[in-house]
């Protein structure tokens, strides 16, 4: 499989430098070829799991805690309108 460097950069809004593309596509390549060998493994036998923890409904009060201001919060963003971060539309109608 081709694996499109760039435009799995720009999606990801990540600056990417020409000698940084055969790179990343030789690691994404091993990647996938490592996750295509755990399809292979037979696992008719084995037990399905959906967690293996023990551990049901574990979470934690709400506490207010300091946080940025929407200044701060909105002062690295490229695009915001109407003090909300503006972005590209993503789903269609």
């Amino acid at each position: 499989m081709k694996i499109n460097v760039p435009h799995i950069a720009k999606l990801a809004n990540l600056p990417l430098k020409p000698q940084e593309k055969d790179k990343f596509e030789k690691q994404l390549s091993e990647i996938l070829s490592y996750v295509e060998k755990l399809s292979e493994v037979d696992t008719k036998d084995s037990e399905t799991t959906s967690q293996v923890t023990g551990l049901e409904n574990i979470t934690r009060e709400d506490e207010v805690s300091p946080s940025l201001t929407q200044e701060e919060a909105l002062s690295n963003t490229k695009n915001k309108h109407n003090g909300l971060f503006k972005v590209k539309a993503i789903l269609e109608d």
